[in-house]
């Protein structure tokens, strides 16, 4: 059934617009795959300048629920898709910058987020998941990998565990979690004295979270991972704890 749209009021024009759009996909008239009218169709039904419309519709890539594509042709135009992880990890990233959420809160999130997807995991990921993890861990594990290739190669070993924990909601809070803490992490990495000694010790506490998985001992795991996290994150708690009180 086509959806019905009318027109949204003046004030503020481009928040009543995702106002609008908001409500269609609240009611389920509007769906994931669905494409929104062009704009010079939609603009004039809506009762608004294809300017605030334009604007609308950049707030709701930005948030990821839609991504527009220009041209003439087939896939061009706005469509409705679910891409939460990349919007998530950027707002929280913007707001950890800004100093909305301290390094401890974010290390405390982690921890509850991560024990639980390596619970889950032990009992729900499938034997597919976890190789592919291990590939991750290999690249992890070569001689030449450098800081920024692990930091990254760390960062998605994390959030495969998560998405392999059969939570995708779990799965996205955590990759949001891990990826606003990403630089600040890759600068701490790159400071470290012995990298090749940092890097192994961070491995093989990987490797046995692994291990743990494919057994099935997801209590075990999630206290290692835990520990893991609260190692060197917990460090970087400390060290700007530090920093504070000496700027006192």
């Amino acid at each position: 059934m086509p959806v019905e749209w009318q027109p949204v009021r003046q004030s503020r024009t481009h928040e009543l617009v995702l106002e609008s759009v908001e409500e269609r996909v609240l009611a389920g008239e509007l769906r994931v795959g669905d494409r929104l009218p062009p704009e010079r169709e939609l603009a004039p039904v809506l009762g608004v300048s294809r300017s605030a419309l334009r604007e609308a519709l950049r707030v709701l890539e930005t948030i990821g629920v839609l991504v527009a594509q220009a041209g003439r042709g087939p896939d061009a135009g706005a469509r409705i898709v679910r891409n939460p992880d990349d919007a998530l990890g950027r707002v929280l990233r913007l707001h950890f910058a800004l100093g909305s959420y301290g390094l401890e809160d974010v290390l405390e999130a982690r921890v509850v987020l991560e024990r639980s997807s390596f619970e889950a995991a032990a009992r729900h990921a499938p034997p597919e998941d976890l190789d592919a993890a291990e590939e991750l861990l290999a690249g992890m594990g070569r001689p030449d990998v450098g800081v920024a290739d692990f930091n990254d190669l760390d960062t998605r070993f994390h959030i495969q565990i998560a998405r392999s924990s059969g939570n995708e909601l779990t799965s996205t809070l955590t990759s949001a979690v891990r990826e606003s803490v990403r630089p600040l992490i890759l600068r701490a990495l790159e400071t470290v004295d012995d990298w090749p000694a940092t890097a192994h010790a961070l491995n093989e506490d990987h490797t046995e979270l692994l291990r743990l998985l494919r057994e099935g001992r997801g209590q075990e795991a999630a206290d290692l991972a835990e520990r893991h996290i609260r190692g060197f994150h917990g460090t970087l708690v400390d060290e700007t704890a530090e920093e504070g009180a000496l700027d006192e």
